[in-house]
C-alpha cells in the first residue's frame, strides 16, 4: 500500500498533479482543496491506492483527515472514488463534519451528482462510522457558521467552490459572527 508520496511537483490540472519520484512521473488524482496547497515545486500528499479490475488509480490528499473520509465514503454503497473526491472538492471536512452532527443533509446535497436521498445515506452511513480524525478536527461552533456563511455566500450568487475558497480564506481567530465572518469571506473575494 502506498501511504504517502513525496517528490518534484511536475504539473498540475483540475482534479491530478504529476509528482516526479525516482524518475518516473506519478498521476495522483486529488480534491481541489489539495491542490490549492500543491504550490511549490515540492509536494507531499497522504495517498490511497484503489484497486479496480481495469485501473489502479492513486489518490492524494493534503491531510489525515481527508483521507480517512475518502476511506469513509467508499464503504457506502453507491459512493465511489470519483463522487469521494467531489465531495472532498466542494465540501471541507469541518463542513461535511458539521452537516453529519448537526444532520444537515442539505450540506451534503450541494455537491454535484448529490440528491437529498444520497445525502441522507452519506450522514447516515457516517454517523455511525465517524473517522476517528474527522472526530478530532475543530468545527467552529459545531460547523454551523461555516455553514452559515457558505449559504449566505451561495445565495449571493457565489460558486460552492468559490464560497468553500472563500470560507478556508477565513483567520482561525476571526470573530464566530456569521454577519462577520461573510465580510471577511467577500474581502477574500475581492469585493
Amino acid at each position: 500500500m502506498i501511504a504517502t508520496l513525496e517528490g518534484n511537483l511536475v504539473s498540475k490540472a483540475t482534479d491530478h498533479v504529476i509528482i516526479a519520484l525516482g524518475g518516473i512521473g506519478i498521476e495522483v488524482h486529488a480534491p481541489f482543496s489539495t491542490l490549492e496547497k500543491l504550490s511549490s515545486d515540492r509536494a507531499f500528499l497522504y495517498t490511497r491506492l484503489v484497486v479496480r479490475e481495469d485501473s489502479l488509480t492513486l489518490f492524494g490528499f493534503a491531510t489525515t483527515a481527508e483521507r480517512e473520509l475518502f476511506d469513509a465514503f467508499l464503504k457506502i454503497s453507491g459512493i465511489g472514488p470519483r463522487l469521494a473526491v467531489a465531495i472532498l472538492s466542494t465540501l471541507s471536512v469541518e463542513n461535511i463534519r458539521g452537516a453529519v452532527i448537526n444532520d444537515r443533509p442539505e450540506i451534503i446535497s450541494r455537491v454535484p451528482g448529490i440528491g437529498k436521498k444520497t445525502a441522507q445515506k452519506i450522514l447516515l452511513e457516517l454517523q455511525d462510522k465517524m473517522p476517528a480524525t474527522l472526530e478530532s478536527v475543530p468545527a467552529g461552533a459545531d460547523g454551523d457558521t461555516s455553514a452559515e456563511v457558505m449559504d449566505a455566500l451561495t445565495a449571493l450568487g457565489y460558486s460552492v467552490v468559490e464560497a468553500q475558497t472563500a470560507i478556508q480564506s477565513i483567520p482561525i481567530d476571526a470573530p464566530e459572527s456569521v454577519e462577520e465572518r461573510v465580510l471577511i469571506a467577500l474581502q477574500s473575494l475581492g469585493v
